[in-house]
């Protein structure tokens, strides 16, 4: 199966090791593997790889939309390196009328692990 994200590459070799808890390289990966997980419903890896401070207590996301595509639209910092970045992006959906969700997110990487903070 592609992965959701539109990497090109299979979902066990894209966000597939991330959701299952391998720690993403950057912050465009982690925002992607954010992406997968709402097109897959998972619910837990995106409360997990929210960073604590905002995160909420419980997500519910709507059935009744289907997350297909995604843009990155642009990037700062957020490499391996970087303590921060930030990630552009364009989310794309479909439900009772198709629409776009864009957005300019931070990060923050902790250890080894990169989180979403929130949008700018």
């Amino acid at each position: 199966m592609r992965c959701p994200c539109g990497s090109g590459e299979t979902y066990a070799n894209c966000c597939g090791p991330l959701h299952g808890g391998a720690p993403a390289p950057t912050a465009e990966r982690l925002m992607r593997s954010r992406f997968s997980a709402f097109a897959l419903g998972d619910v837990d890896y995106l409360l997990r790889s929210w960073h604590r401070s905002t995160r909420p207590a419980t997500l519910d996301l709507d059935d009744g939309l289907r997350w297909y595509r995604l843009d990155i639209d642009a990037t700062q910092r957020g490499g391996p390196f970087d303590r921060d970045g930030v990630v552009a992006f364009t989310a794309h959906y479909k439900g009772a009328e198709r629409g776009a969700l864009t957005e300019t997110s931070r990060f923050v990487k902790e250890g080894r692990d990169w989180f979403y903070v929130a949008a700018l």
